[in-house]
């Protein structure tokens, strides 16, 4: 992918964008509202599906309690006191490493916001946070096959196509061919 290209896809910090007007974070419980909201949208924009709203709530409700689960980081423009963009960690222990994978889940950006760098930023922001914690392995998410725009986005991150495929028996939503 060219460097105008990706500069294209992911933007990067435009000039209209002033560091002191945003905030990274991790998620508290006042931000439930928003994580179920985003995740709503999210779910409809990349996979045309209507999620369950008293089960996804119950679901976020669950990571805000409990960490061992995961985390979410979310950006706020402190202007307005929005969050405008969101992503979710999960963990998958290695024992060839003998450490654990994040998973980047449930990424979001508000459709205003995008190609500005918020995803750029919040992904730095877990890179570091990584780093600090330590005794992590590295970094995994999973997109859908024919989400071009996301796939660059990553890729212009660092992120590399890894050479596995994603093989599911999901009890709760039906994969999409069989519904």
């Amino acid at each position: 992918m060219s460097p105008q290209v990706s500069a294209e896809i992911c933007g990067g910090i435009s000039a209209t964008m002033n560091h002191s007007d945003f905030h990274i974070r991790l998620a508290e419980s006042h931000d439930l509202e928003s994580l179920v909201t985003f995740n709503l949208a999210l779910a409809w924009e990349t996979e045309g599906r209507q999620l369950n709203r008293p089960l996804l709530q119950a679901g976020v409700e669950s990571i805000l309690v409990d960490s061992a689960k995961g985390f979410y980081v979310v950006m706020e423009h402190l202007p307005t006191g929005k969050t405008i963009g969101q992503l979710l960690i999960t963990f998958e222990w290695s024992d060839w490493r003998n450490a654990a994978f994040w998973w980047l889940q449930s990424v979001y950006v508000h459709k205003e916001w995008r190609r500005r760098g918020v995803f750029k930023q919040l992904y730095d922001y877990v890179l570091r946070e990584g780093e600090r914690r330590g005794n992590v392995a590295g970094i995994r998410l999973y997109v859908e096959q024919d989400n071009a725009v996301a796939q660059g986005v990553y890729a212009y991150v660092g992120l590399a196509a890894a050479p596995y495929k994603v093989f599911e028996n999901d009890f709760v939503l039906p994969t999409r061919s069989s519904e």
